[in-house]
């Protein structure tokens, strides 16, 4: 009894803290800062040797982060009793989409030049391109459909089917992160995220496979 009321009270208090008017624009101002700091380093050459490949690196580093953000809001919000965190979740989303979407532009930029054909020419033919680009195909499925009232027309269940494509995100975002590093010999980042993306993606299949055993029972 004594350990479980100041649990509940910790909790309430962060419940308070998320559901402050000014927790999403703090929250928005954080989740640019690494915009900010690539931008400064690129004026002030500061991005060592070679810096298209460190602007394309960096991006693609913090659309997985931010997705790793993203995918623990649930297990926090359940284990911790935090229900206020889900509205963290949208914005949270919207920023692996903008961070994937830059990581794509310095790609198309640096690497290709905006040559359309080129781009179009290099996607089917490098596999870690590929499954790349379709990642970012389904994130912007995801983005398109997150206003409220996108929500509304299809559903809630409908919409929750959809917002599920973020597992194969993940998955496909990793294959691509291996690939990508595989062919310079540096894995030891990807085994990283690997192991929490597995956590995360493992926690849901427990509670799932928790959900399918009570049912069972009460069959």
């Amino acid at each position: 009894m004594v350990t479980v009321v100041p649990t509940r009270r910790w909790a309430a208090g962060v419940n308070a803290l998320c559901l402050h008017p000014w927790s999403k624009p703090l929250l928005f101002g954080l989740m640019l800062l690494p915009l900010c700091v690539l931008v400064s380093a690129a004026v002030f050459d500061q991005l060592g040797a070679n810096p298209a490949q460190a602007l394309v690196r960096s991006t693609g580093d913090w659309t997985l982060r931010a997705l790793c953000l993203v995918l623990a809001l649930t297990p926090l919000r359940v284990s911790l009793q935090l229900p206020a965190l889900a509205r963290w979740r949208r914005m949270l989303g919207l920023f692996v989409f903008f961070y994937a979407s830059l990581h794509l532009l310095c790609y198309s930029w640096f690497d290709m030049g905006f040559e359309l054909l080129d781009i179009a020419r290099d996607i089917p033919k490098r596999p870690f391109i590929l499954v790349g680009f379709a990642a970012f195909v389904l994130l912007f499925a995801l983005a398109l459909t997150s206003p409220h009232r996108v929500v509304r027309w299809m559903g809630g269940k409908n919409w929750r089917r959809l917002h599920q494509l973020v597992y194969a995100v993940a998955g496909l975002a990793l294959l691509h992160f291996f690939w990508m590093r595989a062919g310079k010999n540096d894995v030891a980042e990807v085994w990283v995220y690997t192991f929490i993306l597995s956590l995360l993606l493992g926690w849901r299949l427990v509670r799932v496979l928790k959900s399918l055993k009570k049912v069972s029972l009460a069959l």
